[in-house]
């Protein structure tokens, strides 16, 4: 799975630089300038990655960039929703998810609560164990 979108950027009538996700219904921001739009789009991005997970909703791969700017979400937020993703289709539960990591399900529920600071480490186990594995890669901003 992979959480980077492109987008479409246009200067609307105030002159703000309005950021469109096109593969994501409804993800859509604003900047000042280009760079701002930019910057915003990430905020968006996660928030809308985010949502989508936390109510069990389909999250579309990104269809292809042609160019145009792609806007990634954090390595944390990325595994957070990968974890949630690999659970719903492996129709894995907490409990079973903790009794497989030897782990309570607390702990379960904190790698998916995206409020809670969770280690990058831990969620690679907790992926393992459903068959996936985490790939970072790294790029000039």
């Amino acid at each position: 799975m992979l959480f980077s979108y492109h987008v479409d950027l246009e200067t609307d009538e105030d002159g703000r630089v309005v950021a469109d996700f096109p593969d994501l219904q409804g993800c859509s921001t604003d900047g000042a300038d280009r760079a701002e739009a930019l910057n915003e789009a990430t905020d968006a991005l996660e928030v809308w990655l985010r949502y989508a997970a936390s109510h069990g909703e389909e999250i579309p791969a990104p269809g292809p960039a042609k160019g145009r700017p792609v806007v990634s979400a954090d390595a944390v937020t990325s595994a957070k929703v990968a974890l949630r993703v690999a659970m719903r289709e492996a129709g894995v539960s907490n409990t079973e998810l903790g009794r497989q990591m030897d782990v309570a399900e607390t702990e379960v529920r904190r790698m998916l609560d995206f409020k809670h600071r969770s280690k990058i480490g831990r969620l690679e186990q907790a992926l393992a164990v459903l068959g996936r594995r985490v790939v970072l890669m790294v790029e000039a901003a």
